[in-house]
């Protein structure tokens, strides 16, 4: 039987016009050949393929996409602002925020500029009357204690005249939320004080209540420094749960602090919920100790693995570990400014590490407080609880003491409910 002319005719249109149905046409001087000269063919073709292309120059202002995002952040640039932000800067004409064109804000600004301008008179004036009772005698004020006070009270109605002269100019407060802002001014640092003070101090002092950091580890604690924690890439909110395996390396730390001047700090990390079996109590531990630590508003980045071991570290990092049936362990980060009569107070590390009461076990932040003049300025907390890593974690360590799994005791009955077997025979 014959085939139909037209079912083939559709096959030979295509063999025909090989372009127009998006196939490759067939080279009459490429016949059927072996494979070992396809494989040449192959490899003489490799070399010639485009090399990947760069990435663009991405502005850390404008990028608006996640992969454009991840591209800049592959260079190490990390973007400026939200998302909202960029996407707006972009799609709008390059302005300068100061002269944008509205008659409502321009006023606005010029009263804001008067304000200033005799903010700064005042700031001179002050600043010529603390310059006069400087070079008064002690004794016409009352004595060198009433000199003090006086001086000091000038200086933080100084200070205040500072903040007030810029805290309500907009280009300020752009530059602060842009994250650009100079933490050596006091406007900036104000300003960044306000901003923790709002959500992040609660959470911390949420967390001190709940986790009974006071008063099982200190009688009082005031959080004055931002401190942020993290181990490697990863950020530890405070009261999280930490895998043991994650927190084997030294944490990171980032402490902010909100007024001039460098200072020095101790850092400490202890574990107040260490099972005592043979006083069916608990003790604490200290994972890690460092004192005459550098801190200043623009130095707050805090890496205890480069801490250098002479100079600071009197107990190396420990990994934080909990046996198997105990209850979870609290890891309070506690940061300690070292004040005595002036900052900048140094510690003698080596009588810290031959003193018997400042070994690891049975350490007591309480009492290392209390007989240094150390002051909590800030804290950061987290748990440990035994996982499928910890075995692996303590024996890398060296950890003795892991063979002990806890379990509980199962209570016993009440006299009136326990069942008479003479009555159920």
């Amino acid at each position: 039987m014959a085939t139909p002319i037209y079912t083939i005719s559709p096959a030979l249109r295509c063999l025909r016009n090989p372009a127009r149905r998006g196939l490759i046409p067939l080279s009459s001087t490429h016949s059927f050949k072996t494979s070992t000269q396809r494989k040449n063919d192959t490899l003489e073709a490799t070399p010639t393929s485009s090399s990947p292309t760069p990435p663009p120059n991405l502005d850390p202002n404008t990028v608006s996409t996640r992969l454009e995002e991840l591209q800049l952040l592959q260079t190490g640039i990390h973007p400026i602002g939200s998302r909202r932000r960029r996407a707006s800067i972009l799609s709008s004409d390059n302005v300068p925020f100061e002269q944008m064109p509205y008659q409502c804000f321009q006023e606005a600004r010029a009263v804001l500029a008067e304000d200033r301008s005799r903010k700064l008179l005042e700031i001179a004036e002050m600043r010529k009357r603390i310059a006069f009772w400087q070079n008064v005698p002690a004794s016409d004020l009352g004595g060198e204690y009433a000199k003090k006070g006086k001086l000091v009270r000038m200086q933080k109605h100084l200070a205040n005249l500072k903040i007030l002269a810029d805290v309500n100019d907009p280009v300020i407060k752009k530059r602060f939320e842009d994250g650009m802002g100079d933490m050596n001014r006091p406007i900036y640092r104000y300003l960044a004080d306000r901003k923790w003070r709002e959500y992040k101090r609660k959470i911390i002092m949420q967390r001190i209540s709940q986790m009974h950091i006071v008063p099982d580890m200190l009688p009082h604690l005031d959080p004055t420094a931002e401190v942020s924690l993290g181990f490697g890439r990863r950020n530890v909110q405070p009261g999280e749960f930490v895998d043991s395996r994650v927190s084997v390396i030294p944490a990171r730390l980032n402490v902010r602090v909100f007024d001039k001047g460098e200072r020095l700090v101790s850092i400490a990390v202890v574990d107040p919920d260490v099972p005592d079996e043979e006083r069916d109590s608990f003790g604490s531990r200290c994972h890690f100790l460092a004192v005459n630590v550098p801190l200043s508003p623009t130095a707050t980045s805090i890496p205890l693995s480069k801490l250098k071991k002479e100079e600071h570290i009197v107990h190396p990092w420990l990994p934080p570990y909990a046996q198997k049936g105990a209850p979870y362990h609290r890891l309070a980060v506690f940061v300690l400014q070292q004040d005595d009569v002036g900052r900048g107070a140094s510690l003698d590390i080596k009588a810290l590490r031959d003193n018997a009461r400042n070994k690891r076990d049975g350490f007591q932040i309480r009492r290392f407080v209390d007989k240094k003049p150390l002051r909590p300025i800030g804290m950061h907390l987290f748990r440990s609880k035994w996982d499928e890593g910890t075995d692996g974690v303590v024996t890398k360590a060296g950890i003795e003491g892991m063979a002990i799994e806890f379990k509980r005791k199962k209570p016993e009955k009440l006299p009136y409910k326990k069942k008479d077997g003479a009555r159920y025979r």
